[in-house]
């Protein structure tokens, strides 16, 4: 006999968005389900993108910095050549994970919510069957949120399988292949295939597009560009991926010229889509927005008290406006007025370099006479180049209207400016003009002195270059 369960406000999904609802209803006292059917506690970001990536990509800058010392030397360090156990990389990996998922689930406990691990299905908009190791259970709910995430795009000529792997299962590799082929030329391919480069693996990468990361205006995207060739990854730009089979890779080049790659993995990474399959929301009734689920301003959909946020709801797909989302949702449940309306979500690439965006970029405002804009490079910096962030290209722009001063947008591409991502976003959401940020005494030495040169420069007055 199937269990049925009533509460005030089910959430489906246990990602960035499903989780943080979950917390802030708990702590504005709402009884609370959270549905936990996928990738765990923590969603994808927590378990299979985000956090393990960039452990990662960290060990993998490690062992970059050890190989220089072994290969003559670097700032007067020497060292043996260095070796490495990628699976024992990758338990340490997991061992954050566990780690973090451990530090969600006694925050939902803290919290009062109750979670239930099991696959959910809508019967219809408020009712669902949740699958679990002990049976089904059916859930009835005032208010539910939907927070169901994304998933890897596969591409029907190369199913995921084998060989042919998602970002998912190139984070859990045990070794380092030899020879790399990253199909996508987006922030994730690159991320893990500067990544494996550091760590020895021959990369090449394949983009359709004419250059990498096409989100990203040019100026952005030269300086990691420029690392790709300095560190031998090959670039098939304009190119299109076919078939793989007995360890080589079909590829049509920008002239129409067959060419084949050897690959010992296949790495796929053309985007990701909503997971809109498998749990029932064509039962639901709710408006589309092409794959997305339409919201409005509230994150309500159009079936009453039904709610939906994160990548289910469309781009940008990341982590943290899923969470913003989500503690907007609770505290519309709980009754106060609330709307998700930032000025900016900043988006971080974790290339080699970084590369930090927020606001307005210049291909936004291209032929406007009425901004000012501004570059100031880490070049300058006299702490870039103490870390040796300083001679790869790297800058901070900054674009403002040119009447009033307010600061429109803000770009940086540089090793660490993720790191300056908050401080960016923060000035943006404030409405700062060129003088707020001008006028504020930057700490030195810093990186983010490059952000107060810049705004100094916008005003017709830096002092260091």
């Amino acid at each position: 006999m199937t269990q049925t369960l009533k509460t005030k406000v089910l959430i489906i999904g246990a990602g960035t968005g499903g989780y943080v609802a979950g917390i802030r209803c708990g702590q504005l006292g709402l009884d609370t389900v959270l549905v936990d059917g996928g990738d765990g506690l923590g969603g994808t970001c927590l378990n299979v993108g985000c956090i393990p990536s960039k452990a990662i990509i960290h060990a993998a800058g490690k062992f970059e910095t050890v190989a220089k010392a072994a290969d003559g030397g670097t700032l007067g360090i020497t060292a043996a050549t260095p070796a490495i156990d990628l699976k024992q990389t990758v338990e340490w990996k997991d061992g954050i994970v566990r780690k973090l998922n451990a530090g969600v689930a006694a925050l939902l406990k803290k919290a009062k919510v109750k979670v239930i691990k099991g696959w959910a299905k809508f019967e219809d908009a408020k009712t669902c069957i949740v699958k679990t190791d002990d049976g089904d259970l059916k859930v009835t709910a005032e208010h539910v949120i939907l927070a169901t995430g994304s998933e890897p795009v596969e591409l029907p000529f190369l199913p995921f399988g084998g060989d042919v792997i998602s970002s998912t299962e190139a984070l859990s590799l045990s070794e380092v292949p030899k020879k790399l082929v990253v199909v996508g030329g987006g922030y994730i391919g690159l991320e893990l295939g500067i990544a494996f480069r550091k760590l020895g693996a021959q990369v090449a990468i394949v983009e359709m597009a004419d250059r990498i990361l096409p989100l990203y205006d040019k100026a952005l995207t030269d300086p990691v560009a420029k690392w790709l060739e300095k560190h031998g990854v090959e670039l098939h730009l304009g190119a299109r991926a076919g078939g793989f089979g007995d360890g080589k890779l079909n590829v049509t080049t920008k002239d129409g010229e067959p060419l084949q790659l050897d690959a010992d993995k296949v790495l796929v990474t053309v985007g990701r889509k909503p997971r809109t399959s498998g749990w029932g929301l064509e039962n639901m009734g709710v408006a589309m927005s092409g794959p997305f689920v339409k919201i409005d301003q509230r994150c309500a959909t159009s079936m009453r008290n039904v709610w939906a946020v994160g990548d289910l709801t469309g781009e940008p797909m990341l982590a943290h406006k899923g969470s913003a989302q989500g503690e907007v949702v609770a505290e519309i449940i709980a009754g106060h007025d609330r709307v998700f309306d930032p000025v900016t979500i900043a988006a971080v690439c974790f290339t080699e370099p970084e590369i930090v965006s927020a606001g307005v970029g210049p291909q936004d405002v291209a032929g406007r006479d009425d901004v000012i804009q501004a570059v100031f490079p880490f070049a300058a910096i006299g702490r870039a180049l103490a870390i040796e962030a300083g001679e790869d290209g790297g800058f901070v722009r900054v674009i403002a209207n040119k009447g009033d001063h307010r600061i429109l947008g803000i770009q940086a591409v540089g090793q660490h400016v993720s790191e300056l991502s908050n401080s960016f976003a923060q000035m943006l959401e404030m409405g700062a003009v060129l003088e707020d940020v001008a006028g504020t005494i930057h700490v030195h030495p810093t990186l983010g002195e490059a952000f107060h040169e810049a705004s100094l420069r916008a005003l017709g007055h830096a002092i260091h270059i």
